[in-house]
């Protein structure tokens, strides 16, 4: 049988034995709405919660509207100019448009324009975060875990502020969008690694689809009760990154709403785990790196037996990548269980340590086997995983070791879909 990965902006086409024991899971397609920007308009003057968007901004107020940087597939160019035209009766130089980068590194201006469009990068001033100048930010209380939350203080000076993003399931925070546009996006980096820490990374309800009890969740937010931002504006995606749905108002209101209508979507039940399970990390721009592409690794670790393989199809075009940390915390350990003890150490912090908690959780279930056209196979084997050239190539000495049958999974999506043992 013959499956596309998403993989890059192109795909990448499998074949399986015709044979084998194959499952392929997708999320449940939704077309795309047939007018988008008049479904984001028409969601921003009635909102599913909370009043519209005119109404909660003060015609003389600064307006700080953050967005979602390159590595994220939020259709930004319809979302910022919906907003931006419901608030044209203010001036230019009293919006400033944030790049919630979180710990990411900032985007370039050809990216800002694809991201936004030339005209909107030439008329509004465009700020990054930079986790790691201490200058830019501001504490704006204490959480109950004790993490002092320390936002960007140009955004906190804004009289008010407009959270954008998309909502999907999230490796450890339950659903991205929401309060996730403060923290991580436009946080200090002490303040993510707070509450990235190793011991809510082994938190059992810090995982796909759970918010409430979810650690990392409630501090999130916790930020939003503590910055009351005056709106947000999110939106589902199917595969072909078409909007299905647009979830705008009050922040936890909206946000809860949208996590309600995505669980129907993208998380699928199965009855028992897989001997294999051949993931992606849903494509462009989603798969840039192995940074990234843990969440793909994740997804299939969800419904793999213990002991068992993992294929993951990730291009990478950005690398692991090199210019972080990530790498290195990988290239220290020899095996998973040293770098869960490095990790889990009293008082280890070290920015991108929680992507590699979740990789090394997933290595002490299962193999990780990663075909990227973009890493060589001492990058890949660096980072405790091992090399595929070809992914039939890989199954079929799977298939032929084995003294039994096996059981496969693909999930051609990748953390689009997230299956779970029901």
């Amino acid at each position: 049988m013959n499956v596309k990965l998403a993989y890059g902006t192109k795909g990448l086409d499998i074949s399986l034995p015709d044979d084998a024991d194959v499952t392929v899971l997708e999320p449940r397609y939704l077309p795309g709405l047939p007018d988008p920007e008049q479904a984001v308009q028409d969601a921003l003057r009635q909102p599913v919660a909370g009043p519209a968007l005119t109404e909660c901004i003060s015609p003389d107020a600064s307006i700080g509207i953050v967005f979602s940087d390159i590595t994220r597939p939020v259709p930004n160019r319809i979302l910022i100019p919906a907003i931006l035209h419901e608030l044209e009766h203010i001036p230019a130089e009293r919006i400033t448009l944030y790049n919630a980068t979180g710990t990411h590194r900032p985007n370039t201006r050809d990216e800002l324009i694809d991201m936004l469009g030339e005209d909107i990068v030439a008329t509004y001033r465009i700020i990054q975060n930079d986790c790691n100048d201490n200058a830019s930010y501001t504490s704006i209380g204490t959480a109950r875990t004790g993490n002092e939350i320390l936002l960007h203080r140009g955004l906190l000076e804004e009289d008010a502020i407009i959270l954008t993003g998309f909502i999907e399931p999230h490796i450890f925070a339950g659903f991205s969008g929401g309060g996730k546009a403060l923290t991580p996006g436009m946080a200090h980096l002490d303040t993510v690694m707070r509450n990235h820490n190793a011991a809510n990374m082994d938190h059992p309800r810090a995982i796909w689809g759970i918010t409430r009890g979810n650690p990392i969740w409630e501090e999130i937010n916790e930020t939003v009760e503590l910055t009351q931002p005056a709106f947000l504006l999110n939106v589902a995606l199917n595969k072909d990154k078409q909007i299905t749905g647009v979830f705008a108002g009050e922040v936890q209101a909206a946000h809860e709403v949208g996590c309600a209508f995505v669980k129907q979507t993208a998380m699928a039940a199965v009855d028992e785990p897989f001997d294999i399970v051949i993931t992606s990390n849903s494509g462009y721009p989603l798969d840039l790196n192995l940074y990234q592409s843990v969440k793909g690794m994740s997804a299939a670790a969800q419904i793999v037996k213990p002991g068992g393989e993992i294929i993951i199809a990730a291009d990478c075009w950005d690398g692991v990548p090199d210019h972080g940390p990530f790498s290195d915390i990988l290239k220290a350990a020899e095996t998973p269980a040293d770098l869960l003890a490095t990790l889990r150490a009293p008082g280890y912090q070290k920015q991108d340590s929680w992507q590699a908690h979740i990789l090394a959780l997933v290595r002490e279930k299962a193999n990780v086997h990663v075909y990227s056209e973009n890493l060589s196979d001492d990058q890949i084997r660096e980072a405790l995983l091992i090399p595929s050239h070809d992914i039939r190539a890989s199954v079929d000495t799977l298939l032929a070791s084995a003294n039994h049958p096996l059981r496969i999974c693909v999930l051609p999506e990748g953390p689009q879909t997230i299956p779970y043992i029901a």
